[in-house]
């Protein structure tokens, strides 16, 4: 899925704007109110993007930088992303929404300008300026999710989706190398449908044995941890196929937990 940098940023410039609406409005109480990511606030899904776009920032323009930062940090037991939260909870929602404005103007700026092939190092493997930016992307709509839910929104789903079910399709290896497995060798199929058109998304040997077929809202929602599969129209064949639902993981950082099924 090549897509030009441009292009990218201005998708991401996008969906941080649907985030934006939800949040420009909100008053002390909204800020406070509870999300499905057990333990956290609005408040703390804004502060988590707004830090981790200053840090992938410091990881594109200079690496060296980041890099020693990385290390000072995993010899003090490594990332914390509830330390991130606990550490901006004292920040009232403005303060808050000029900080993610401005962090995420910076970011989408200066990475419409750069090579996106080139490397740059990250809390998990080093990846390319473009799986950065998708990463943000991803996780902008994951946590827009998150903010949603918590005040009884239902997003619009659009083509922008095909970033996150990308990197939920390349980071396939790495769901396993996060809990200590060995990624299995066999080919998966992925088949998605578009949210707003008769397309069919494709990823893999068209022959694979093993299959994930379905919505792509609903292998998104499932690969960012944001929905049980049970409570979702996603239908698997074959027993790799099968596991790697069960263990999706399509973020850096520790093993998640997943969410409960909703019944």
């Amino acid at each position: 899925m090549a897509v030009g940098m441009d292009r990218l940023a201005q998708d991401l410039a996008d969906e941080s704007e649907v985030l934006r609406k939800l949040l420009v409005g909100l008053d002390a109480d909204g800020w406070d109110l509870p999300t499905p990511a057990a333990g956290w606030a609005v408040r703390d899904q804004v502060s988590h993007l707004a830090y981790f776009d200053d840090q992938a920032l410091l990881a594109a323009t200079d690496p060296e930088t980041f890099q020693a930062e990385l290390e000072k940090l995993m010899a003090a037991g490594g990332l914390s992303t509830q330390a991130v939260a606990e550490a901006h909870r004292d920040l009232p929602g403005s303060a808050l929404l000029a900080w993610f404005d401005t962090s995420r103007a910076r970011l989408v700026s200066v990475f419409a300008g750069l090579d996106g092939a080139k490397r740059v190092p990250w809390y998990g493997p080093p990846m390319s300026v473009t799986s950065s930016l998708t990463a943000r992307l991803m996780e902008t709509w994951a946590h827009g999710q998150d903010v949603a839910d918590a005040l009884g929104v239902e997003l619009e789903p659009t083509s922008r989706l095909r970033h996150v079910a990308h990197i939920g399709v390349r980071t396939m290896g790495f769901s396993y190398v996060l809990r200590g497995r060995t990624a299995p060798s066999d080919a998966v199929r992925v088949e998605l449908t578009a949210p707003d058109s008769d397309d069919v998304w494709t990823w893999g040997d068209a022959e694979a044995a093993n299959r994930v077929t379905g919505p792509a809202l609903d292998f998104c929602l499932v690969v960012t941890q944001r929905r049980h599969r049970d409570d979702t129209a996603l239908e698997t064949t074959g027993a790799v196929a099968d596991e790697w639902l069960s263990i999706a993981q399509a973020y850096a950082g520790e093993p998640g937990p997943g969410r409960p099924p909703r019944g």
